[in-house]
């Protein structure tokens, strides 16, 4: 009987983990640059269950040997195994500011080995010096004069430098160049994931990757930066409001199964098994 029991309890943590990743989509719809995040589920591995007892001899004296009669297979559920941000490029919002920017994808090659599209992103400049990557083009100018993201992370140019703008009149051209004062002061730094699976997720619209600095973009990656623009997130809130309303009703139908046991349960123990 408790077999059942735990495969719905293990149906309900699934969906309950479902519903926050949705719940997080739909939080971040009207974030710049986000990436809405799919999981995967798969079953637990199956368990062949055995029941341990003595196996009496017939010797003088008797004896008995440990021996196991088979049971039967054990589900024990389903799980999520993981969360894969989704990086297909979401639309295009004019904003009019000047430090705003967007990457447009245009020619990204698939990574053979792991079979995906390569990702283009902004590199940026944390608080502790470390490296993070970024489609959130919401920019802004800190006193200093530095490119900064409204968390005050440096963006980076193609050299991993800082970027200072000596004036707030500037424009940036389709290949990432910061004109201002009538001369080129630096370039965007534009870097590519081959495979952008080996990014993980930070939170604030960053990612770390977890094999080693990304390279610029190179030769045959084109792509075009947009200024007075911004790249809206890629959340379908159609698509995430209908998968959140079937991740309720999955819960529920697995709450309904639990209860069913626990009621089981509770006649088995007051009712069938008291004594007269």
């Amino acid at each position: 009987m408790l077999r059942g029991l735990y495969t719905a309890a293990s149906g309900m943590l699934a969906q309950q983990r479902r519903v926050d990743w949705l719940t997080n989509n739909l939080a971040n719809a009207e974030t710049p640059g986000y990436k809405a995040d799919a999981g995967t589920t798969r079953a637990f591995p199956e368990l062949l269950m055995h029941r341990l007892e003595d196996k009496p001899i017939p010797t003088a004296p008797p004896r008995a040997i440990p021996a196991q009669t088979a049971i039967g297979p054990l589900n024990t559920g389903v799980y999520v195994q993981e969360l894969i941000p989704n990086f297909r490029q979401g639309d295009m919002k004019e904003t009019g500011l000047s430090t705003d920017v967007a990457l447009v994808d245009g020619q990204v090659p698939v990574d053979p080995a792991s079979g995906e599209r390569g990702a283009l992103f902004f590199a940026v400049e944390n608080g502790q010096g470390e490296i993070r990557y970024t489609r959130n083009g919401h920019f802004t100018l800190n006193p200093d004069g530095y490119l900064t993201t409204q968390d005050g992370w440096y963006v980076l140019d193609d050299n991993g430098e800082r970027i200072a703008i000596p004036s707030e009149t500037f424009t940036v051209r389709d290949d990432g160049t910061i004109a201002a004062e009538n001369s080129a002061t630096a370039r965007l730094g534009v870097v590519f994931a081959a495979n952008p699976k080996t990014l993980v997720k930070e939170g604030n619209g960053l990612f770390r990757s977890t094999a080693g600095p990304l390279p610029q973009a190179p030769g045959d990656v084109t792509y075009t930066v947009k200024q007075r623009f911004i790249e809206r997130s890629n959340v379908d809130i159609e698509r995430t409001m209908t998968d959140l309303l079937a991740a309720y009703r999955a819960f529920e139908a697995n709450q309904k199964i639990v209860q069913a046991y626990d009621r089981s349960l509770d006649k088995a123990v007051n009712e069938v098994g008291r004594l007269k």
